[in-house]
Order: C-alpha cells, then structure tokens, then sequence
C-alpha cells in the first residue's frame, strides 16, 4: 500500500498502525486495555490511497459498524463505559470506536453468499473455492444455496491476504478455534443476509475478523463489520432483474464507482490521478445509499453534493 502518511496526533493517544483506512491508536499512558480505532476518509484501489479522500465516509463505516453490532448476538470488541481510557477526542468521535484490546487471529473470515470477485475466478480454475467443490456451470454472480465458509490468511502489512482452506486454518490457529471461527461467521451472515433482504438488498459476500479476550478467553468480534468496505451489497430488484447486464445487476454498494473511473484514466504506472469532484460525490452517494436501505435512519454526515 503506497501514499499512506501518518495521520494527526490525538491527544491521551499513541499511533501504533494504520491500515487502508483505519488507523490504531493505543493509550498514551502505556495501559494495555484499550485501543482507539478511527475510520479515516481513505479510499484506495490497486493498491494505492487516492486523493482526494471522501468526506463523511469514515463517519458513516463506523455508524454502520455499531448499528450491526446492536443485532449481533455475539460479544465484540465495543467498551460502552469509557472506565480508565482516556477520553475519545472530539474531532474524531463520530468515527472512533473505542473498543478492548484482543489477541487477535491471523484468519479472516470470509462468507460467500454468492460467486462473485476472487472466489468465482479461482472456481473457473479449479471448481472449487478455497478446497470447497461446487456445482459445474455457475456463473458471476450466481447464489449459492448454502453460504460457504472460505478462510483468508492475515499477511503482514504489504503483503496480500491469502486465500486458505480451513484445514490449513486448523493448523493456525487449532480444530477448536477454527470450527468457533467458522460456526460464528457462517451464524453471523446468514442472520444478516435475511435482515438485508427484508431491505431489498443482496448481501454478497463479507469478511469478519475475530481475536479472544487476553482476560476470559472469550471469542470477540471485531475490527469493523458488514459495511460497504468489508462487504459486497447488491441491489436486489437489479440483481434479479434478467433485462439488465451482468455489469448492472452486481453493481455494488461500495468505491466501484473509484475502481471503474480510475481504470479508464490511469494505466497503472506513476502516481494514480486525482479523483474528480463528481466521482468523489457519486461514491458517498453509494455507501450512503446502503446505509439509509439497511437502517433506515440518516448518516450522520450531510451528504456530498454533486
């Protein structure tokens, strides 16, 4: 990942990491219970962070995330009492969430709903995806009547995450991590496939990251879950509609829209171009969308204007 500049101090807090989008910040006390997670405004494609960022989506990723977190009946990693952390600053509190630190796993933990990105092009290869056989003749896009449970190893910064299966999880992380790893992603989406359903929403695909309690030993969710950026949402009156094109019906509700324009004006050599104003505008557009199909409620950031 290239452009990635260190973000702004946060007073009673350290910067120790910062991802594609969310950057880790631990207390500046050197107490080890808490970590400040911030969603950032970032966007990225092809490996690159693109300027310039989209204003309100960080804001928005998190209020999604905790919206999720109030109808999943499993613990995660959200402190609702602050206790002994240090306050969360005021300029990044609409995007911060302060949670417990975890031992977290190195298995990110992928269900599939449908065939669609990298797991229908390793089916086109081998008929499977990551060891599990499906059923000859499936095409993009195509539902799987069973969600599948198809593990991902955590690589080191810079590096690729890797697609394993779940034996090879097992000699990760253990038979009786693995298996709770699995039940508990696979209990997760198929709950939140059929609420996003009952929204006129297709739920793809997602990802979710899972670490224990150093104190109980307790299995917690965590990192962020089942937004725009860890999962692919369609448009379920597109999807099932046969008139429209393959293109249309899986048109995600996520930074496409920056894939697509950035794909056509750059070949991928030097420096990426600037986004413009309208396609900066049009992609809040989409995660906003989503956010306002599935709860219902307003984001809590003013839309872009086009």
């Amino acid at each position: 990942m290239t452009n990635l500049s260190s973000p702004a101090p946060l007073d009673g807090w350290t910067h120790i990491y910062s991802g594609k989008v969310r950057d880790l910040y631990a207390p500046a006390d050197g107490s080890d219970d808490y970590l400040l997670v911030v969603a950032s405004n970032r966007v990225s494609a092809f490996d690159h962070v693109l300027e310039p960022p989209i204003p309100g989506k960080g804001a928005l990723l998190t209020a999604l995330s905790n919206w999720w977190f109030e109808r999943i009946a499993l613990p995660n990693h959200l402190v609702s009492e602050q206790g002994s952390a240090p306050a969360v600053p005021g300029e990044v509190r609409d995007r911060a969430m302060l949670t417990r630190k975890l031992e977290m796993h190195p298995v990110e933990c992928v269900v599939r709903g449908a065939l669609t990105g990298s797991g229908f092009a390793e089916y086109q290869r081998t008929g499977a995806v990551c060891g599990i056989e499906l059923p000859a003749g499936l095409e993009d896009g195509d539902e799987l009547e069973t969600p599948i449970y198809t593990p991902a190893y955590k690589a080191p910064l810079g590096e690729h995450d890797e697609n394993i299966t779940f034996e090879q999880s097992v000699e990760l992380v253990g038979e009786e991590v693995a298996t709770a790893l699995r039940d508990a992603s696979l209990q997760i989406f198929t709950a939140a496939r059929e609420l996003a359903a009952s929204r006129g929403v297709v739920l793809a695909d997602t990802k979710f990251e899972f670490g224990n309690d150093p104190r109980t030993g307790e299995l917690v969710l965590a990192d962020e879950v089942l937004t725009s950026d860890s999962s692919r949402y369609w448009d379920a009156a597109a999807y099932h509609d046969e008139t429209l094109s393959r293109a249309d019906r899986l048109a995600s509700f996520d930074k496409q829209i920056v894939r697509n324009w950035l794909a056509s004006h750059w070949d991928r050599t030097g420096e990426p171009p600037v986004l413009p104003d309208d396609i900066v505008a049009q992609t809040y557009a989409r995660y906003r969308e989503l956010y306002v199909r599935l709860t219902g409620g307003e984001p809590p950031y003013a839309p872009v204007a086009v």
